[in-house]
């Protein structure tokens, strides 16, 4: 049978997917890993990004060996303001990741808050789930409250879910509900499926609304709840097949 034939299994993984299950980077990350001759296979380097690995192959990133994947994992974290959700910060400021648990893996984020917001964010150790999980096509919400300062207009918020453009960016629907006001303070609810960088400070804002503080509290069916803030709780492999299915 010919390389061009043979099934998925019979030619083992694709090594941007092995890095990805293996916790390095995301696909999209680990291609450009490829790409700047970064990624070594048995010893040599990889030329190409849909170069397979076998079983019992040897990977290596930047000269050292990666382990192979194991299961996959998702835990539910409580980011803290003042975080910025990234490996390395050019800028010196504390990451989410250097302020995980001693004994965690090494595990990126599905999404990301930015600096100043908190609430759920969710880790895997497993980078094809992450971008999987990021996509729109999962058709998941992700739910915030946000304490804004200004004059709320009820039908501006109610004609989000029809989308706004904005600075030649096109925003989908987004769900926004007034809870609470007092004096020029209000407390939204708002739901989204893009997530798309700051969307729900950036849209606000275009309604003349400060967002004075941003929680998320769930993403998809994955519930920040009772979670103390800086605390990490893994999901169950078995809610997370449930809440998965197969890949």
């Amino acid at each position: 049978m010919s390389e061009r034939t043979r099934s998925g299994s019979e030619r083992g993984t694709r090594i941007a997917r092995f890095l990805a299950a293996a916790g390095v980077a995301s696909r999209r990350a680990a291609e450009v890993m490829i790409a700047g001759g970064r990624v070594q296979l048995n010893g040599a380097p990889v030329a190409h990004p849909a170069t397979f690995v076998q079983p019992g192959d040897v990977v290596a990133v930047d000269g050292k060996a990666v382990a192979q994947p194991a299961r996959t994992r998702l835990w539910r974290y409580h980011k803290p303001p003042g975080l910025v959700t990234t490996h390395r910060d050019p800028a010196g400021r504390p990451t989410v990741f250097a302020s995980l648990p001693a004994g965690m893996p090494r595990v990126i984020s599905i999404g990301r808050l930015d600096l100043a917001s908190e609430g759920l964010l969710l880790l895997t150790n497993d980078g094809a789930l992450a971008r999987r999980l990021e996509l729109p096509s999962t058709g998941w919400k992700r739910r915030y409250r946000a304490r804004v300062h200004g004059t709320v207009d009820e039908r501006a918020l109610a004609a989000l879910s029809r989308g706004v453009t904005i600075g030649g960016i096109t925003y989908g629907p987004i769900e926004a509900a007034l809870d609470a006001r007092k004096s020029t303070n209000a407390w939204l609810s708002v739901s989204l499926s893009e997530g798309k960088n700051r969307e729900v400070r950036r849209v606000l804002a275009h309604l003349g609304l400060a967002v004075t503080r941003l929680i998320r509290i769930a993403y998809g069916p994955f519930q920040l709840g009772q979670l103390p803030r800086g605390a990490v709780q893994e999901v169950a492999p078995k809610v997370l097949r449930e809440q998965l299915g197969p890949k």
